[in-house]
C-alpha cells in the first residue's frame, strides 16, 4: 500500500494552527529557560548594606542610618533614602519589605483575574521571558544594582516565576508590555501645563493624572519617595514597593517628568522600560536640553511621550518617542496639552498616531482639556486640580461615570501637581484624584537630613481639600456600579436594571447588562440595551465595533 504524500492543506488549518502554536510555544519555552540560565544579578563592589537592620522607633515608623519609612495621617506612604545605587536598593527593601511583597501578591493576583487559566498563565512566563530576553542589557549599571538591592526584600514564594532579582527587574517593564500588547486603558493618562500669562503669578504650575489601573489593592499603598543619589539631583516620585522607575516625579533643579503612553506596534523585544528612561531624566537633567539627550541615548520598545517642565528654561515641552524615532514638540505658547497622541511635526502623522487620534479616547480628552483650560482664566493649582477631577465630556455633557473620555477617569494611580519654580508638589489622596492633594516642599524635606522622631513632613497649609463629590448621591451610585461590575466578574448574578440605574449614562453599564442577558440567552432584552448603549458617548471604536457585533449577534439569534 502505497503511503499518501504529506499534505499541509491535507492537515487542515486548524491543525495547521494548532502545530504552529506548539512550534512557537517551544521556542518562546527555549528562549525563557536561556534566558533565566543567563540573567544574573550584578555583583556590587560594596555589600555592607546588607548588615544594615531598620529601627521601628514608634509603630509604623522605620529608621535606617538618615534613611526613614512612614505612614503620613493622608494614607500616603513616605520614603527617604540616600546612598549609592545598591545601597539605595538594600535600604529601601529593607525599610518597605512588607509593600514589597504586599504590592506583588497584588500583582499577581490581578494577573490570576486577567488571566485565570493556568496554560496561559504558563504561556504568559515564557513571552514574557522571551520578550524581556535583551532586558537586561538595556538596563544601565547603576539600576540593576538599584533594583537587585530592592529584589533581596521580595517574597521567594514566588520563585516558581524566576529570582527575586528577575521578578522584580522585568516588572518594572510591566507598563510597557502591558502598553505593547493592548494599548487599552491602562495607560490612559492625562497632562497639561502653564505658565507666564496663563498663570495667575506667572509660575509653572503643570498637572497629570497617571491612570495606570491594575487593580484597586495596587493602587492602595502608593509612596512619596524622596531620593538622594550619591550622582546625580535629589529628587521625588509617586512610585509602589519594590519599583524604582519614575511615572511621576520632579528634581531639586525644578524638572518635572510625566509619561503618557502613545499607539504603539507589537515590538519583537525588549528594550529600556520607559519608566527607567524617565528616572534617568529626573536624577540627571537639570534643563530640557539634557532630557532630550537622555531620551534619545535609550532605545526603547513601545511609543511614550514624555512631558518635561524645566524651571531653567521657563517652559515645558513633550519629548515624543518610538522604537524607531524621537521628535520634540514645542507648542511655543505659555501652556501645553498631553494626551495619548502625539503633536509634533514628525509623528503627528504617522499610521499609528492618526490610528490612535480616530478609534481611542485620547483626541477626544484632548479637546474637553482645552475647553477646562480655555474657560479657567488664569491658572491656578486650585483650579488645576479642579480640571484633573473633571468628569464631564464636552461642554458637559453627562457621558457616565467612569468613562476613558473623561479627564477624571476615577480609576488614577495616583494624581499630581508640580510648581517646578517653587520645588513643589501635591499628591492626590484616595479615593483617586478625590481626597486631599496633600503638598511637599522639597527644599524643606531634603534639608530634614534624616527623621529621629516621627512627625509629618508635608505642608498642612498648602492642602487642597477633598472634592465635595464624595457627599454625593452621584458617587454612593458609582460605588455600587463597581460593586455590580466585580459581581460580573466573579460571575455572580445581578439585576441589570439595578446596573443600569447606578451609571445611567455611562454606555458600558449597558454593554455590561447586554452581555450578561446575552448569555444568559435573554437576546431580546439584551439587544434593547444594546441599542440604547450605542446611543452613549462610547469610548473608543473598539468598543463601539464590539455593541455593533453584539447587534448582529442578538438579531441573527432572534431570526432563527
Amino acid at each position: 500500500m502505497l503511503k499518501k504524500k504529506f499534505s499541509w492543506r491535507r492537515l487542515g488549518k486548524r491543525a495547521l494552527y494548532v502545530v504552529l502554536v506548539f512550534v512557537v510555544l517551544l521556542l518562546i519555552g527555549a528562549a525563557y529557560l536561556f534566558t533565566v540560565a543567563i540573567e544574573h544579578p550584578p555583583k556590587p563592589a560594596d555589600q555592607s548594606s546588607l548588615q544594615l537592620e531598620r529601627t521601628e522607633v514608634s509603630p509604623g515608623f522605620y529608621t535606617l542610618n538618615n534613611n526613614w519609612f512612614r505612614k503620613s495621617k493622608s494614607g500616603l506612604y513616605e520614603l527617604y533614602v540616600e546612598g549609592d545605587a545598591f545601597e539605595r536598593g538594600v535600604i529601601n527593601g529593607k525599610l518597605t519589605k512588607e509593600l514589597v511583597q504586599r504590592q506583588e501578591d497584588h500583582f499577581t493576583e490581578q494577573i490570576s483575574k486577567i488571566v485565570p487559566s493556568k496554560t496561559y498563565q504558563h504561556f504568559l512566563k515564557y513571552f514574557i521571558g522571551w520578550f524581556n530576553r535583551d532586558l537586561v542589557n538595556n538596563v544601565t549599571d547603576e539600576y540593576k544594582e538599584e533594583i537587585y538591592g530592592v529584589s533581596l526584600a521580595a517574597d521567594k514564594k514566588y520563585d516558581y516565576i524566576g529570582s527575586n532579582y528577575q521578578r522584580i527587574l522585568n516588572y518594572h517593564a510591566a507598563h510597557d508590555i502591558g502598553h505593547a500588547l493592548q494599548n487599552m486603558a491602562l495607560v490612559g493618562c492625562t497632562s497639561f501645563g502653564t505658565w507666564d500669562a496663563r498663570s495667575a503669578d506667572s509660575s509653572m504650575i503643570i498637572g497629570r493624572n497617571f491612570d495606570f489601573f491594575v487593580g484597586d489593592k495596587f493602587a492602595e499603598e502608593k509612596i512619596v519617595a524622596f531620593v538622594n543619589p550619591s550622582k546625580g539631583y535629589k529628587f521625588m516620585t509617586v512610585t509602589w514597593g519594590g519599583f524604582v522607575g519614575a511615572v511621576s516625579g520632579m528634581n531639586v533643579k525644578g524638572l518635572s517628568v510625566t509619561i503618557n503612553a502613545a499607539k504603539t506596534n507589537i515590538p519583537s523585544g525588549s528594550a529600556t522600560p520607559v519608566s527607567l528612561v524617565a528616572r534617568e531624566i529626573l536624577q540627571y537633567a537639570q534643563n530640557i536640553k539634557e532630557a532630550i539627550a537622555i531620551a534619545q541615548s535609550r532605545k526603547m520598545f513601545v511609543s511614550e511621550s514624555f512631558l518635561v517642565a524645566s524651571a531653567a528654561d521657563k517652559k515645558a515641552v513633550i519629548i515624543e518617542k518610538t522604537p524607531d524615532s524621537i521628535d520634540v514638540y514645542d507648542p511655543r505658547k505659555d501652556f501645553i496639552l498631553c494626551a495619548n497622541h502625539f503633536q509634533s511635526k514628525g509623528l503627528v502623522s504617522s499610521k499609528e498616531n492618526l490610528e490612535q487620534i480616530e478609534e481611542s479616547a485620547s483626541f477626544y480628552r484632548y479637546q474637553r482639556l482645552t475647553e477646562l483650560l480655555n474657560s479657567a482664566g488664569k491658572n491656578s493649582v486650585e483650579k488645576t486640580v479642579r480640571i484633573l477631577r473633571d468628569q464631564k465630556g464636552l461642554q458637559g455633557a453627562d457621558i457616565g461615570l467612569g468613562n476613558e473620555k473623561a479627564i477624571n477617569q476615577l480609576m488614577a494611580h495616583h494624581s499630581i501637581v508640580f510648581e517646578p519654580q517653587k520645588l513643589l508638589v501635591w499628591v492626590s489622596t484616595a479615593p483617586w484624584q478625590l481626597g486631599d492633594y496633600v503638598a511637599y516642599d522639597l527644599n524643606k524635606v531634603f534639608a530634614l537630613q534624616g527623621m529621629r522622631l516621627n512627625g509629618e513632613v508635608s505642608d498642612s497649609l498648602l492642602t487642597v481639600p477633598a472634592d465635595s463629590f464624595l457627599s454625593t448621591p452621584a458617587y454612593r451610585n458609582f460605588e455600587a456600579f463597581r460593586k455590580f461590575k466585580q459581581r460580573l466578574s466573579n460571575g455572580d448574578q445581578v439585576s441589570t436594571d439595578s446596573l443600569i440605574a447606578s451609571n445611567p449614562e455611562y454606555y458600558h453599564s449597558y454593554v455590561l447588562a447586554g452581555d450578561y442577558l446575552f448569555n444568559q440567552k435573554e437576546y431580546e432584552k439584551a439587544l434593547r440595551l444594546y441599542r440604547i448603549g450605542l446611543t452613549k458617548v462610547i469610548a473608543t471604536r473598539k468598543e463601539e465595533n464590539h455593541i455593533r457585533g453584539q447587534v448582529k449577534k442578538c438579531e441573527n439569534k432572534l431570526k432563527s
